[in-house]
């Protein structure tokens, strides 16, 4: 008799829990930073009870900011970019040392075609872009002269970095924000948060998905057989997915096109056409591969997919 008293008071339990339980909303927020939108969508009941832990994203997107811009004098990388020849070892935060550490492992399976030590080739790219014009191809070999993952010295046990030729320069550029994006996905756990999209320019990260869907829809672009972008719809979560190409940035100079992203080996912007998807487990590792992958040439992106694991290329 106790047990069916017992049964009969939890069915009664839940069916008062489902007469009380609110329905979930579908909330957006956006932060500008790293010089694209940071968008979050997220299912909860109420926007009042996630505002703090939203607050609490946007505020680790500043710090990042701070420490992983190579645009801001004052961050932690371009600090450490001033100290290159110097033979300083120099500590660095958790951050920037994770960057480093898995940019270093990218840059080795890659044979350098990741390369956080661009910096020298992107300065200069930018500017050409600016003024839509290429330089001449002594100031781009003085700059990729200063290019080299092998110059950056790491030091596990005392999280410290040294750069060993004067003139280099930092951009992680092909990695901060899909660690971003990363952070913030720890943050909304954390706060028990599971239903939500997060979005940094491209390098997205879905949680559960919304109400009644098998999945969040994202829409990327590929090339069908004949070249041509075409849309596809993937329905995807718990997974990261990470898109590069030159769709909308390139520069064109006498015949020949070239995209915004810059193989450090040439120290040349790349002129193959390329739109590259990459799903992974974590939005670092898929941006991290697909701007390895834009650089790469198909023997070596076959080559290079082999080290992968648990990477899904499209």
């Amino acid at each position: 008799m106790k047990i069916i008293k017992m049964y009969n008071s939890v069915i009664f339990i839940l069916f008062i829990h489902s007469l009380t339980a609110q329905p979930l909303k579908r909330f957006e927020f956006s932060h500008s930073q790293m010089g694209t939108q940071f968008k979050m969508i997220i299912y909860d009941t109420d926007r009042v009870g996630i505002q703090k832990t939203v607050n609490q994203c946007i505020k680790r997107i500043n710090q990042l900011n701070a420490i992983l811009s190579d645009y801001e004098a004052a961050s932690e990388i371009s600090q450490l970019s001033a100290s290159a020849g110097s033979g300083q070892k120099i500590k660095v935060s958790p951050a920037l040392w994770t960057i480093l550490k898995e940019a270093n492992f990218y840059a080795k399976k890659s044979k350098g075609a990741f390369d956080i030590s661009i910096g020298p080739l992107s300065k200069l790219w930018r500017s050409m872009f600016r003024r839509s014009e290429i330089f001449n191809g002594v100031k781009i070999n003085n700059a990729k002269a200063k290019v080299g993952f092998r110059k950056i010295k790491l030091y596990p046990f005392s999280k410290s970095v040294c750069l060993t030729q004067k003139g280099m320069r930092l951009d992680a550029g092909g990695i901060a924000k899909g660690f971003t994006v990363d952070e913030v996905v720890k943050i909304l756990h954390k706060n028990g948060i599971t239903q939500f999209l997060i979005d940094g320019g491209g390098d997205i990260y879905v949680g559960n998905p919304p109400p009644d869907q098998l999945g969040w829809q994202i829409h990327i672009q590929v090339e069908n057989a004949t070249g041509q972008l075409t849309q596809k719809i993937l329905t995807l979560r718990n997974t990261a997915i990470a898109s590069s190409g030159d769709t909308y940035r390139y520069l064109e100079w006498e015949g020949k096109r070239y995209s915004h992203i810059i193989d450090p080996r040439t120290g040349y912007g790349v002129i193959d056409k390329k739109i590259i998807n990459v799903q992974a487990s974590s939005c670092m590792k898929a941006d991290a591969i697909a701007s390895t992958l834009s650089v790469l040439n198909k023997v070596e992106t076959s080559s290079f997919i082999k080290k992968m694991k648990k990477v899904k290329v499209l």
